[in-house]
């Protein structure tokens, strides 16, 4: 099939929202965050692929061009995603002390092996 400007060739970006929001590339549980994060953080698509070997080349490309095209939207899901983890980190942390936890394992682990 030939191609004009007329008839574009449209081709859906592999990204999907699961049932609790999460935008992961599509048949993949690796969030939109990380291969974007990597992106940013300097990875090339094919860097990003050796270290998510559940990643296609060409999705993350597709992956990254949305995120060329979208940066004020996919930004705005970053930054709110961001705003959640830190929300549910600190009522993680508000809800059990983490102060002495690991001399509290280490002193559980030694209980268990005198026994």
């Amino acid at each position: 099939m030939k191609s004009t400007p007329e008839s574009p060739i449209w081709e859906a970006v592999p990204l999907a929202t699961d049932r609790d929001g999460v935008i992961r590339v599509s048949g993949t549980r690796v969030p939109l965050e990380t291969v974007v994060g990597a992106f940013l953080d300097g990875a090339t698509p094919e860097e990003i692929v050796l270290n998510y070997t559940t990643l296609s080349l060409a999705d993350v490309y597709q992956v990254v061009a949305y995120y060329l095209k979208n940066k004020d939207k996919v930004d705005s899901y970053l930054e709110r995603v961001r705003i959640e983890e830190t929300e549910a980190r600190t009522l993680t942390e508000a809800r059990w002390n983490q102060v002495g936890i690991r001399e509290r394992l280490f002193a559980r682990q030694r209980q268990k092996q005198r026994r």
